[in-house]
């Protein structure tokens, strides 16, 4: 066991855990935020996205003590009233329907828009890519990512 300290969502949080524990279980276990979600575990979903100084970043295989003094945001972290433009896009579209890779969706989109504020479709449908859906709204998300475009 080793100690880190960690800044997520822009306060500090300290853990005592394993140096190979994945960021995942330190969210979800250890600091009690369950909005990431673990799916395939072998970072090929992206339902675990983060952002890890700003940058979208799969969680389920990140060991905590590569996170170093980077700061960790997550999907409660995104905005405190769930008003990101990326989630009120959601909200319009209604692109959820099983809604587990949603977090990790949003996540990404948010720090593609970020780098990219006036993209292409293509250019969503490339970013988007690394995130699976398996009730396949891609259309949905495409479409919300597209209108958070326009509205930020």
């Amino acid at each position: 066991m080793a100690n880190f300290n960690l800044k997520i969502n822009g306060q500090s949080h300290q853990v005592d855990v394993d140096e190979d524990t994945p960021l995942l279980w330190v969210l979800r276990d250890h600091l009690g935020l369950v909005g990431t979600k673990y799916s395939c575990g072998i970072a090929q979903c992206g339902a675990c996205t983060v952002h890890l100084n700003g940058e979208a970043t799969f969680s389920c295989t990140l060991p905590v003590s590569s996170v170093g003094t980077d700061e960790v945001t997550t999907i409660e972290g995104l905005s405190k009233d769930g008003t990101h433009p990326v989630q009120k896009a959601w909200d319009e579209v209604d692109v959820a329907q099983c809604g587990y890779c949603q977090a990790g969706q949003l996540m990404t989109a948010a720090a593609f828009l970020k780098k990219n504020p006036k993209p292409s479709i293509e250019e969503i449908e490339n970013a988007m890519n690394r995130n699976l859906c398996r009730c396949g709204t891609y259309h949905k998300i495409r479409e919300a990512v597209a209108l958070a475009a326009k509205t930020k």
